[in-house]
């Protein structure tokens, strides 16, 4: 029963302003399926588009860590760098992957994806309010739980270095085995219904023990330089 606790959730978390403002953000692309008719492709792109914005919000975690648990300035100046090039290049992988395998890129005699096919998509299926969705619910996060509630104060920058991949990993292995079983259905409406109730479990679970992990971690003081 132990390895299953971290399934359930308590009235707090289900109630706590982040879940539902998550919840409602990942509930947009049922307009999306509904009344614009979206396929398999468009709803894995929007959810590989929130890496970009999960990579952009963990950038200014970093730059805000406490320089106590930072180590210094100068830590923070030589690991930024090197995660927007680690992250960036896990992300680039990932949405050329999504590109070709689901939207038909190279076999539809497309050429290779670039930031104007992307622009294309988006516009093309209407993605915009989606996408302000999402990031509407990562920036409301950052300010009420990183900052009101002073998660900077408590963040190592070595494991906000790390911190994304662990969320993003999961949860887009489980989208991605779960659309290649969509696609192999012929994408109907009921297949990518689970699909993205099954993206909203795995992210509410990801964001409920983030959050506790910090709550439940002392603040570190800050340390006088010499």
């Amino acid at each position: 029963m132990k390895r299953l606790s971290w399934l359930i959730l308590d009235k707090d978390d289900i109630l706590s302003p982040t879940v539902l403002l998550l919840v409602f953000a990942n509930l947009v692309p049922l307009y999306g399926l509904f009344f614009l008719h979206w396929q398999i492709f468009p709803i894995l792109l929007l959810f590989w588009i929130e890496n970009v914005i999960v990579g952009i919000f963990n950038i200014l975690k970093m730059l805000l860590a406490s320089p106590s648990n930072a180590g210094s300035w100068v830590a923070k100046i030589a690991m930024i760098p090197f995660f927007c090039f680690h992250y960036g290049m896990f992300t680039l992988v990932h949405g050329v992957f999504v590109f070709v395998v689901f939207g038909g890129f190279f076999t539809s005699g497309a050429g290779f994806p670039d930031e104007s096919s992307l622009f294309e998509v988006v516009g093309s299926a209407q993605l915009g309010w989606a996408i302000l969705a999402l990031f509407l619910s990562h920036l409301v996060s950052f300010v009420f739980n990183y900052i009101g509630k002073g998660e900077y104060k408590k963040a190592a920058l070595q494991e906000l270095m790390g911190q994304p991949y662990g969320r993003v990993v999961i949860l887009h292995l489980t989208i991605l085995i779960g659309g290649f079983l969509v696609m192999s259905l012929g994408s109907p409406v009921f297949a990518l219904l689970i699909l993205v109730f099954l993206k909203i479990f795995v992210d509410v679970q990801a964001h409920v023990r983030e959050h506790k992990k910090y709550a439940q971690r002392k603040e570190v003081p800050i340390r006088e330089s010499a």
